[in-house]
């Protein structure tokens, strides 16, 4: 995150001696990114958070391609994807590259059983349904239909989820996620023309702090495996932390979308990035006041990236037959535009209510056997 953040107790200054009633230490970790030139946090524990007890089972868990041709457009059907009742098994890849997984999931069930590591990849959750808690060594953040949860690669986090109707769509990057930079000053402010501020972005407010000893089980994903280790101490028994580097939530119905005369491009809906990919959100506004504007986006050819567009809700006006939960595919190198009938639709239209999530990436992505499940094949000829 580009502020600062603190929660709970902390000493004056970093790495000196910070003490417990009883007159023993607690245990400092600096928690940071891209070697020590990036965001950090520094988190004081009961124990020590380095006691492993046992590595056991490691599953190998690489989505199979299915479809290298990377100049197909596809739409998935993404509420096909099944209801699993454990978290990580309903986790399903369906588009993938060096920089990024792109993932459907529908878990039914808390993660009571165990802790979840991502120690590979940043993630970006995106909540379409359910209402549930976030839990972390870094506190707790409810969420709820339209937030993002933006969760640092290593954080230990679980998932308590109020009912069992729950749908995930899920970003893994490989590379931090940040803010978007041109929306930040020199200091790292989000600037008065940005479509959101920290004041929607919301912190870890409670913390959990638990003095245990025992046998915690803790799943750890990395380099497309997921391990199981046994630690001696609970992962949440931190006392308190301060730093950059934590996980966060936002509200896609507190992103302000910015108009004009004429159509705006995709990048004024940016809102996060890498620099590998870029996220989106597309969310109801007015729409162009121009006397003779065309309200529908203009035909453009994808040279540059893959566009991958989540569709949460709404009349998305430049598509037919499109419906919640749906998944467009447009590769790179080939246009795309409105589907036929759209930009006369669209002309005297005064607003949209659409709701959408866009992911750009700068790599091509492959089709995994899980998307090839809920794929139409035949959503290339639409245009037609």
């Amino acid at each position: 995150m580009p502020f600062y953040h603190k929660l709970g107790k902390i000493p004056h200054k970093r790495h000196t001696q910070f003490k417990k009633p009883d007159g023993s230490l607690y245990y400092e970790q600096l928690f940071g990114t891209i070697g020590f030139d990036g965001m950090s946090s520094n988190l004081y524990h009961e124990h020590r958070p380095t006691q492993v007890k046992e590595i056991g089972n490691r599953k190998n868990v690489a989505p199979k391609i299915a479809d290298h041709n990377n100049i197909q457009s596809y739409r998935f059907r993404g509420f096909e994807v099944p209801q699993i009742s454990d978290y990580l098994e309903s986790r399903k890849t369906v588009l993938i590259n060096k920089d990024c997984s792109i993932i459907l999931a529908a878990p039914k069930a808390s993660t009571e059983k165990y802790f979840y590591k991502n120690a590979d990849a940043d993630e970006m959750i995106f909540v379409h349904r359910g209402t549930g808690k976030l839990r972390t060594q870094f506190g707790n953040l409810n969420f709820k239909y339209g937030d993002y949860l933006i969760i640092p690669r290593g954080t230990i986090y679980k998932l308590d989820f109020e009912g069992e109707d729950n749908r995930f769509f899920i970003v893994e990057s490989r590379r931090p996620i940040y803010t978007p930079k041109r929306y930040r000053n020199y200091f790292g402010q989000l600037l008065e023309h940005s479509p959101f501020c920290e004041r929607d972005i919301r912190r870890p407010e409670e913390l959990e702090t638990h003095n245990e000893k025992g046998a915690f089980l803790m799943k750890i994903k990395k380099q497309d495996e997921l391990i199981d280790l046994v630690y001696a101490t609970h992962p949440f028994d931190v006392v308190g932390y301060d730093g950059y580097n934590y996980p966060y939530a936002f509200s896609i119905h507190d992103f302000e979308p910015i108009t004009g005369r004429i159509h705006q491009p995709p990048p004024v809906h940016q809102t996060f990035e890498t620099d590998a990919f870029v996220v989106c959100s597309f969310c109801p506004r007015l729409y162009d006041y121009h006397p003779e504007s065309i309200p529908a986006p203009y035909n453009h050819s994808n040279i540059d990236s893959d566009e991958v567009l989540y569709y949460v809700d709404g009349d998305f006006m430049s598509r037919n037959d499109i419906e919640a939960g749906h998944i467009s595919l447009h590769p790179a190198g080939i246009p795309h535009g409105p589907h036929p009938g759209a930009t006369e639709r669209s002309i005297g239209k005064r607003e949209t209510e659409e709701l959408a999530v866009m992911v750009d990436t700068f790599r091509p992505l492959k089709v995994t056997e899980d998307a090839m499940k809920i794929a139409d094949g035949d959503y290339f000829k639409s245009w037609l």
